[in-house]
């Protein structure tokens, strides 16, 4: 899709003139990805629990969205819908790269369906945010998670003229505190946070160049797991979650798995102080430079939050679910952009929107046009930061997959206030109105039946537009693994409730591998 010429008008125009006055410079733009991390984990949005000051502080400076999606479940898939602009049914990543598929996965998991195989490298013909911004004269870089493919595939490789940490890995190798594990960022002394490096690595590059156009992409591995934080930060908020009234349970089971109900992990709390001050850090440097008057800064997520399978760290209620799920907390994620000369302070926008968006939309505020031959399915978001509105469509999701969160094979479709979740395993639908049952518990599909009958059609339509690959079935399955693995998630909810409850011991002591923390260097 080639971006109209209007766009380089309406964005650049309204941008502060810096340096020769007959000419607007091009702005700059800061992206700050967050892995992990749900609507629900920031102070903003309600969590009584978490400390996001400076994140907070960022959203009421700007454009709040309220409906922030994600493009998938999981990273991967997310990721690529970023840097591309297209859904993951277009690009191929559907899943997190390195999983398995089709039979060697469902003789592991006993699954009902065979996972089809998906992209393991963000396609080198396609044309990145990063190469895009590069071709037009900005200096792109990159600093933290990748996880878009393996060598040969890496930053360096899609357009970033620097990467600092971006390699095959999904998590920081041997963990948030020096030494860690990573070929494109060599630990500091021992005892560095990851989260600080990569926050330092990001200062240094917007210092060194102040006088041309940039993107900076600060892609956190922060807050996934293993969830690390320091002694002083888990004593904080171990105290804090001691004082709150304790939860008649932590865990409950939906569908599959466990999933958290309430937010007092104190490790996670840590971790994610500890990337909010990182954030602080970094847009204190922008005002310090006085490159705020030019530059764009957009914060969100990759996914929604961490309520089962990896570290079970949090909750998004009322929003059911969370990553690698069907339901609202598995995508619904903190969405914040500050556009100068174009967003008002304070502003909020209720209009559901996209990760597949961010593509058009920087791209129309730096004056760039996407290569014509790239189909894009995201569109700019340029009119809801003026204050306009957007025509009306619907969004979709995709993913064939199962989720170590607990996840199934679905597909989605979002159309005003209503969301249908069709599942492939039995090949039935769930209908949902969010403006009435935010936290999906009433299923309409039997009621509403020519609704749902209509947003069926519409979502079949959109995975053949596309070439989504539909998961076939296992011809092994037997009915009694289902059985089996509803008592595998009992017996894992008990151990969480035990598990869970003694981080909030003070004598606890956890894996000593992280308390590497203790060394923090001068």
């Amino acid at each position: 899709m080639k971006l109209p010429g209007y766009f380089f008008c309406c964005g650049l125009s309204l941008l502060p003139a810096l340096g020769r006055a007959e000419a607007p410079a091009r702005p700059n733009i800061l992206f700050i990805l967050v892995d992990d991390y749900g609507i629900k984990d920031v102070g903003i949005e309600g969590s009584q629990f978490y400390e996001t000051p400076n994140i907070d502080a960022f959203a009421r400076s700007g454009m709040r969205f309220t409906q922030g999606y994600a493009a998938g479940a999981v990273c991967s898939p997310s990721r690529a819908s970023i840097l591309l602009g297209q859904y993951p049914t277009r690009h191929g990543i559907t899943e997190w790269i390195g999983a398995e598929t089709g039979q060697a996965f469902a003789a592991e998991h006993r699954t009902r369906l065979l996972p089809p195989d998906y992209v393991q490298n963000l396609p080198a013909n396609a044309t990145t945010l990063a190469a895009a911004l590069k071709g037009a004269g900005y200096r792109t870089f990159f600093a933290g998670k990748w996880h878009l493919g393996s060598k040969g595939a890496w930053p360096e490789d899609r357009g970033f003229d620097l990467n600092k940490g971006g390699w095959d890995s999904g998590s920081p190798k041997g963990g948030y505190y020096a030494p860690w594990i990573n070929p494109t960022l060599p630990s500091g002394p021992p005892g560095q946070s990851l989260t600080q490096r990569l926050a330092d690595e990001t200062i240094a590059f917007i210092e060194q160049n102040t006088n041309r156009p940039f993107l900076a992409y600060l892609a956190f591995y922060a807050v996934h797991g293993p969830v690390e934080t320091t002694r002083p930060l888990w004593e904080k908020y171990r105290a804090k979650a001691a004082a709150q009234p304790a939860p008649p349970a932590r865990f409950a089971i939906d569908r599959t798995l466990p999933v958290r109900l309430v937010q007092d992990n104190p490790i996670y709390a840590g971790l994610i102080e500890e990337m909010d001050n990182a954030v602080g850090r970094v847009l204190k440097k922008i005002d310090a430079l006085n490159l705020a008057t030019n530059t764009i800064i957009v914060f969100t997520s990759d996914n929604g939050g961490v309520v089962s399978g990896d570290s079970f760290s949090s909750s998004q209620l009322p929003y059911r679910g969370g990553k690698g799920r069907q339901w609202e907390g598995g995508t619904r994620v903190p969405l914040y952009i500050r556009a100068p000369g174009l967003t008002r302070s304070g502003s909020v926008c209720d209009t559901p929107v996209s990760g597949i968006d961010f593509f058009p939309t920087l791209l129309a505020l730096g004056g760039v046009t996407a290569a014509p031959q790239q189909t894009v399915d995201g569109v700019s978001l340029v009119p809801l930061l003026q204050g306009a509105r957007l025509a009306p469509r619907p969004l979709f999701w995709h993913y064939p997959h199962y989720g170590n969160q607990g996840g199934e094979p679905t597909s989605i479709i979002r159309s005003g206030d209503w969301k249908l979740i069709h599942y492939w395993e039995d090949g039935h639908n769930e209908l949902y109105n969010l403006a009435a049952d935010m936290g999906e518990q009433h299923d309409l599909a039997r009621t509403e039946t020519n609704r749902a009958a209509a947003l069926w059609s519409q979502l079949q339509a959109w995975l053949k537009a596309t070439g989504a690959k539909i998961p076939q079935p296992n011809p092994a399955y037997q009915p009694a693994w289902a059985e089996q693995q509803r008592q595998a998630a009992l017996r894992q909810k008990a151990y969480l409730e035990k598990q869970h409850a003694e981080f909030l011991d003070p004598h606890w002591q956890p894996d000593p591998t992280w308390w590497k923390s203790q060394q923090t260097p001068d």
